[in-house]
């Protein structure tokens, strides 16, 4: 082949090439595609992290478990559950301070006496007391003329006259006492119970209540009367076959208010009492 004619050929297929690279051309300047899916990437990855982040960090629900632990505390349940478990044992120490400390009063009976079951004679007859026997004194009433004696010979205390007895020492310093009387369940207690007043005498009286002969001691009045400006421990004691009336004398210049209650008396005790509904004083009645 001449020299002249591959030269031409040659130059030929340049040309043919360069038009072909021309047209290939185009289409890879269209390739750079990848560059914009490149930035697109970038672009939406830290969009999305942000919109995931502020729904998967749930910070409000740690924050209510700390106000949950503080308010379920028990510091502060705890520490009223131990104050008043204090106080009942605080309460309860004055309780040996009412032992009695007084020293029973050595007396010897000097007569045969009667011991009844309270302070004076309208009382039921418990016992008797001969001359000799030595007993001690445990209590009195008030005014110091009964005294509460237990007996060396006896299981059982009872009330007889102070003067009856020879008392070593000062009745004085016995405690003043009043004893609790033995409980009668066969009869009822008084009804109808009513009081009126004239001046200083007050007028008790009440329904009978039927007893049998036998059994029958009669009622038992327990009053406290104002006497000379001193109000005054005084029972009484009326039978079933009188009038079921007493006149008490109260009169006015206490600071106390007076007052009374009765009882049906039979021999085995006495009923429940009832209240007199007692007349207060009125300075401006005339007797």
């Amino acid at each position: 082949m001449p020299r002249w004619l591959t030269i031409l050929m040659a130059v030929g297929l340049l040309l043919l090439g360069g038009v072909i690279g021309f047209l290939l051309g185009g289409n890879t300047l269209a390739a750079p595609v990848p560059t914009s899916t490149e930035t697109a990437i970038p672009t939406m990855s830290p969009t999305a992290i942000p919109t995931h982040l502020p729904t998967s960090t749930p910070a409000p629900t740690q924050s209510d478990t700390p106000t949950q632990t503080a308010t379920a505390t028990v510091t502060n349940t705890t520490t009223p559950l131990y104050t008043p478990s204090i106080t009942p044992t605080a309460s309860q120490t004055p309780v040996p301070s009412l032992t009695p400390t007084f020293a029973p009063i050595a007396a010897k009976v000097q007569v045969q006496s009667n011991c009844r079951y309270g302070p004076g004679g309208a009382y039921l007859y418990e016992w008797g007391l001969f001359p000799d026997v030595r007993v001690d004194i445990v209590g009195r009433n008030d005014l110091g003329t009964w005294a509460y004696v237990e007996p060396w010979t006896y299981f059982d205390r009872c009330w007889v006259r102070a003067d009856l007895l020879e008392i070593r020492g000062d009745l004085r310093e016995a405690p003043p006492y009043y004893s609790r009387l033995p409980f009668g369940e066969l009869y009822q207690p008084p009804t109808n119970v009513r009081a009126s007043r004239n001046g200083d005498v007050v007028t008790i009286a009440w329904d009978p209540v039927w007893m049998t002969t036998d059994d029958d001691r009669g009622y038992l009045i327990e009053t406290w009367v104002c006497r000379d400006g001193q109000l005054i421990f005084t029972p009484l004691r009326t039978t079933q076959w009188e009038l079921v009336t007493v006149f008490v004398q109260d009169e006015a210049g206490c600071l106390q208010p007076s007052g009374g209650r009765v009882y049906t008396a039979e021999k085995h005790g006495y009923t429940q009492w009832i209240l007199i509904p007692w007349p207060a004083y009125d300075p401006t009645a005339t007797p």
